[in-house]
């Protein structure tokens, strides 16, 4: 069975490739390159996506970008920085490797692979911040809707 990179890339981000069988020990990160293939981004993403409907062809994703220790809450995220970004692309396939590779209409490659080093360990104190959200602000966060936050962590 072939895999299409739609749900390679939903198995990414929730960790599904996890050589323990465990989803939080694996995820996904986001690799940019520009048009001459010199990377100009690279950072863990958190657990969730959303496609808008053909013929847009557009992901959202968030890119877990900042963060800092907190003497009193551990490691927290400040939400208006983690904001959601859209990837608008024109063509997306699966490369040798399992990666997920978009050509995005900047110009860009977007390269979605399983996070590694210090954007492994990025999203896993994304994990346990997500822990000190309530259900409802987790929901509105993964629905990736809006663009700003307003209350805790922000």
């Amino acid at each position: 069975m072939t895999t299409d990179w739609r749900t390679r890339l939903a198995d990414l981000l929730a960790g599904n490739h996890s050589s323990t069988g465990d989803p939080v020990d694996a995820g996904a990160q986001l690799v940019l390159t520009d048009p001459g293939g010199t990377e100009v981004f690279r950072q863990a993403l958190a657990r969730h996506f959303r496609a808008e409907p053909e013929p847009d062809q557009v992901i959202w994703i968030r890119p877990l970008v900042g963060g800092q220790a907190s003497p009193d809450l551990g490691f927290v995220f400040n939400l208006n920085q983690t904001r959601r970004h859209a990837l608008a692309w024109t063509e997306a396939h699966l490369d040798a490797n399992g990666d997920v590779i978009m050509q995005l209409r900047s110009g860009e490659t977007a390269r979605i692979q399983p996070a590694e080093g210090d954007e492994l360990a990025k999203l896993e104190r994304w994990d346990d911040f997500l822990n000190r959200l309530t259900r409802e602000e987790e929901q509105q966060l993964a629905a990736l809707e809006d663009d700003s936050w307003h209350g805790q962590f922000s």
